[in-house]
């Protein structure tokens, strides 16, 4: 099993390049001002379009208004959209592009239910819960609540560093694994040492010591 790789949290081109030249297939933009990873549309786009081919930008956004989502997307034709927020399938499906849909793994939470109700989505994203903290909370969750056979691609997410990504791509098998402050010097800020090593553990490219 290939496992793919997604670095959020990018705010430069330094760290967007550091992290293609290293082998990552997607990057996350964060688009939810109250982030300390935010980056705007402008300079999101303006990376973007320095892109190689095949890597795939995500934007990431948390209920954001439709005028900001279509700010990005009008500039660029190449991205999918990660909601991290409470949008609703219909919210979520309206855009002309594609999506993941967040599902933050909460007490109750019903996986089975909640691919079914975004069923339009090309993948759902496992992160870890927190109340009142929509993502990058730097924690892990029971691995173990996820069912087997789900109707979805699992993009695995939440608390993922260079120490824990082995093992939760074997627990796991997910189809992408997903990581921002495990991989970072600073919020923001990314260590290339870090995000190679990561890269190569998930895909298993490099034994565990």
């Amino acid at each position: 099993m290939n496992c793919r790789v997604k670095i959020c949290g990018i705010t430069s081109l330094e760290d967007a390049l550091h992290a293609v030249n290293a082998g990552a297939d997607a990057l996350g933009f964060v688009f939810y001002d109250k982030s300390p990873r935010y980056i705007s549309p402008e300079a999101a786009n303006a990376i973007v379009a320095l892109l190689p081919p095949f890597v795939v930008p995500i934007a990431l956004f948390v209920n954001a208004d439709e005028s900001l989502v279509n700010a990005l997307i009008s500039d660029s034709k190449r991205w999918i959209i990660q909601f991290h927020g409470d949008e609703s399938p219909e919210s979520c499906a309206q855009y002309a592009v594609p999506f993941y849909k967040a599902i933050r793994m909460k007490p109750g939470v019903d996986l089975q239910v909640e691919v079914e109700r975004y069923s339009e989505a090309l993948a759902i994203l496992l992160d870890a819960y927190k109340p009142g903290v929509p993502g990058g909370t730097g924690e892990t969750f029971d691995w173990h609540l996820i069912p087997e056979n789900l109707a979805k691609p699992v993009i695995l997410a939440g608390g993922l560093t260079v120490d824990n990504v082995a093992e939760a791509v074997q627990a796991v098998r997910p189809y992408a694994v997903d990581v921002s402050g495990g991989v970072e010097k600073e919020k923001g800020l990314k260590d290339p040492d870090k995000v190679a090593l990561f890269i190569k553990r998930a895909k298993g490219l490099l034994p565990v010591l």
